[in-house]
């Protein structure tokens, strides 16, 4: 099976072509490669090629950018997936595409199915549901898997930042209330295959580590399983900071945005692990060994 990964240059791009390099023929572009602002670009690349499922993990994730910078926002989440998508048709290949919880205005107090309303509150949410909707309406084999709060060793996220600052300083601070599900890239890794086949379902689909938390939580764990496996650490308590403290953000951001994946559970009778299994599972992996 021939698969063409974009953007692995970034944290989940990275891992599934670190994960998959030696199981199938996989050809991989970072944004240096295939830059998804340009669409000549894209159709020049690709078309030459032969490839049987492309996953797209590329996308323009800053989100406060995203507001300053809309028509690029909206260029590489929605208008370069829908012709990625185009020319996967062409091919008679299915494109596997990756979206996110923030498309989802975060006003629900239980998880969010694949079936709720998605009603995004930033232009990156809006962007990327575009892109979704480009994706699925072009063939019915094109898949959109949502995921949320994506962590992993490739690239540094929340986590990796939490812990920098407990080695670093005397005081860290994360929001309390604010809340989602982190996502292990090596268990999206993981999880994908199954939907590589040409039987495979399409549509929509939700995955994240089971479980919910705040930043707070999340990152309070990082630092319990951290002290667990003797990392030096000056801090041992997250205070907690409030969302309409972050002056700084441009972007609105949902308040609660878990995942449900009940969905996906059904279709493949396999549970995602806990947050926190994968979480300890993470530091225990990357961490212990620096």
């Amino acid at each position: 099976m021939k698969i063409v990964i974009l953007g692995v240059g970034g944290r989940l791009g990275a891992a599934l072509l670190r994960e998959y390099r030696h199981k199938f023929d996989v050809i991989g572009f970072d944004r240096t490669q295939l830059d998804l602002s340009d669409p000549n670009g894209i159709r020049e690349k690709l078309q030459e090629m032969r490839f049987d499922v492309l996953i797209n993990a590329a996308a323009f994730t800053k989100v406060d950018l995203c507001e300053k910078e809309p028509e690029r926002a909206f260029l590489i989440n929605a208008e370069a997936p829908r012709l990625v998508a185009e020319i996967c048709g062409e091919k008679n290949s299915r494109l596997i595409h990756f979206s996110t919880d923030y498309v989802f205005d975060g006003e629900k107090r239980e998880p969010y199915t694949e079936e709720d309303k998605a009603v995004p509150i930033s232009v990156y949410g809006e962007s990327k549901l575009a892109g979704e909707k480009n994706v699925v309406a072009a063939q019915d084999r094109n898949l959109v898997v949502r995921v949320s709060w994506v962590f992993g060793p490739d690239r540094p996220s929340f986590i990796d930042a939490m812990i920098k600052g407990v080695q670093e300083s005397e005081r860290v601070d994360a929001i309390a209330d604010k809340f989602s599900t982190p996502t292990y890239t090596l268990d999206i890794a993981e999880m994908l295959p199954r939907f590589f086949g040409g039987d495979a379902p399409g549509g929509i689909f939700h995955f994240a580590n089971a479980g919910e938390c705040s930043w707070q939580e999340y990152a309070q764990w990082a630092l319990d399983c951290c002290h667990e496996a003797g990392l030096p650490i000056k801090v041992r308590t997250v205070g907690a900071g409030k969302l309409e403290n972050m002056s700084n953000w441009i972007a609105r951001r949902p308040v609660y945005s878990v995942l449900s994946t009940a969905k996906f559970t059904m279709l493949t009778g396999a549970s995602p692990r806990t947050w926190r299994e994968a979480v300890s599972d993470y530091i225990t992996r990357f961490y212990s060994k620096k």
